[in-house]
């Protein structure tokens, strides 16, 4: 339990757990707002011991330039060793859950795939690889498409990429789409949460079917950069009809999901980050959070100790931050 009151950073403590975890920033659009002001660089470390093993992480950010040579913007390292960011991912599986994690039910549909392959991410080797070829692939694709538009290329230069992104597209919808049936599966142990997926699947008879509208946008219209799902309980849309206690509490029932899918996955508990979040929930839900929280390691920030049951606060290890 990380104790403080706001600005004293906590929340950059879960965060840099979060980053080690999943090799990406929750809050920062742009990682280069992660080094500190008026500084060249920012180093991420943490140690993690899996049966009785211990690996180094570490992850290393720059804005290019370090003492006026040239470095790389951002480096992953296993024991000081470099790697690439595929390797690197998911030694240390990790569900962060903060307020403003409402964004995943109210805000764009964006949003929601960022949730979605973060998720899957972390623990899923084959989700992480055909995700960075699927995002390569995309970038060309609208690339050419561009080109055939303003210079009058011949359709045939899209015939590899197409090839890639239905390959890997097609990966990226079943592993989205097992996470949702997960989740649907047992609606009363999620708190009767139901998630509505509605996935652009992508084919040779998709691609064909939109590929004037394609060339005229000079952009890829069809495929799982165009997914989205809904949450739903009791048959509400909660992003329209829902009122912020039931957002909050569907989060923590989504939340939930991706603790146990997680665990299914990868065979172990995955470490759960609460970020000052008891004083969001009502009095059920924290209850069934104490429950929850026994299971992993977890670490918990808060501005006031009177938040936590007594019963919890004597099994916590507590620490102070003074801003």
């Amino acid at each position: 339990m990380i104790v403080g009151p706001n600005t004293s950073g906590k929340s950059n403590i879960l965060e840099s757990v979060y980053f080690l975890s999943t090799g990406k920033s929750e809050r920062a659009d742009l990682e280069q707002e992660l080094i500190n002001y008026n500084q060249e660089f920012s180093r991420v470390t943490g140690l993690v011991e899996k049966d009785g093993e211990k690996e180094k992480l570490e992850i290393i950010l720059t804005r290019g330039m370090v003492a006026g040579s040239k470095e790389s913007k951002k480096r992953y390292l296993i024991n000081d060793v470099p790697k690439r960011m595929v390797d690197f991912v998911g030694k240390a599986a990790c569900v962060l859950f903060n307020p403003e994690d409402l964004e995943i039910i109210i805000d764009s549909p964006s949003i929601r795939r960022r949730y979605l392959n973060n998720c899957l991410e972390t623990i899923d080797s084959q989700y992480r690889r055909a995700a960075l070829s699927y995002e390569k692939g995309l970038r060309q694709r609208n690339k050419l498409l561009q080109q055939i538009r303003d210079e009058g290329k011949s359709r045939n230069v899209l015939f590899f990429w197409d090839k890639l992104l239905i390959e890997n597209g097609s990966l990226l919808t079943q592993k989205r789409q097992e996470f949702i049936d997960f989740v649907n599966k047992e609606p009363q142990r999620f708190g009767s949460l139901t998630l509505s997926y509605q996935k652009s699947l992508i084919s040779p008879q998709r691609l064909e079917k939109y590929c004037r509208e394609e060339v005229a946008a000079a952009t890829t219209l069809v495929g799982p950069h165009r997914d989205d799902f809904s949450v739903f309980f009791r048959e509400r849309n909660l992003q329209t009809y829902g009122s912020r206690g039931e957002q909050r509490t569907a989060i923590f029932s989504l939340k939930l999901g991706e603790m146990e899918y997680m665990s299914l996955k990868i065979g172990e508990r995955p470490i759960l980050l609460l970020d000052d979040i008891f004083s969001e929930l009502d009095h059920d839900n924290r209850q069934k959070l104490i429950e929850v929280i026994p299971q992993q390691q977890t670490i918990m920030s808060t501005t006031d100790l009177r938040l936590i049951e007594p019963a919890l606060r004597q099994r916590m290890n507590i620490i102070s931050l003074t801003p």
